[in-house]
C-alpha cells in the first residue's frame, strides 16, 4: 500500500490547524457581534483576543527556525485555545451563547486542540 504524501507547508496558511483556527476566528467574530454592547469590553473582547492569539501564535511558530522555538509558540497557541474553551463555557452559562452554538464552537475548538497537541508532540526532541 502506498503511503499518502502530504504537501509540505510553505506558509502558515497551509497548516490545517491554522485553517481551522481561522474558521473559528471568523465564526466567533460573527457570533460576538450579536452580543449586547455591555459585553464589548468584557467577554466579547476576551474571546476575540484569545481566539486571535491561537492563530497568531501558530503563524509565528511556523516562521521560527528551531524546533524549540516552534514548540514554544504552538504551546502558547494551545494555552490560548484552552483559555478560549473556558470563555465559551462562561458565555454558555451566562446565556450569551445558545447551547447549539456552544456545541458547534466547542467541537471546533476540540479538533484544533487535538491538531495542536499532535503538532507539539511532533516537535519533541
Amino acid at each position: 500500500m502506498e503511503k499518502t504524501q502530504r504537501k509540505k507547508a510553505v506558509s502558515f496558511t497551509d497548516l490545517e490547524v491554522w485553517q481551522l483556527g481561522h474558521v473559528l476566528v471568523v465564526a466567533l467574530y460573527k457570533e460576538t457581534e450579536k452580543w449586547p454592547q455591555s459585553e464589548q469590553f468584557g467577554l466579547t473582547s476576551q474571546i476575540r483576543r484569545a481566539v486571535i492569539s491561537v492563530t497568531s501564535n501558530i503563524a509565528e511558530g511556523f516562521s521560527r527556525t528551531t524546533k524549540g522555538d516552534k514548540r514554544h509558540f504552538y504551546t502558547m497557541a494551545h494555552g490560548s485555545l484552552t483559555e478560549l474553551q473556558n470563555q465559551l463555557l462562561i458565555a454558555r452559562d451566562v446565556t450569551l451563547l445558545a447551547k447549539k452554538d456552544f456545541d458547534t464552537l466547542a467541537d471546533q475548538s476540540v479538533v484544533i486542540h487535538k491538531l495542536l497537541t499532535a503538532l507539539i508532540k511532533s516537535l519533541k526532541d
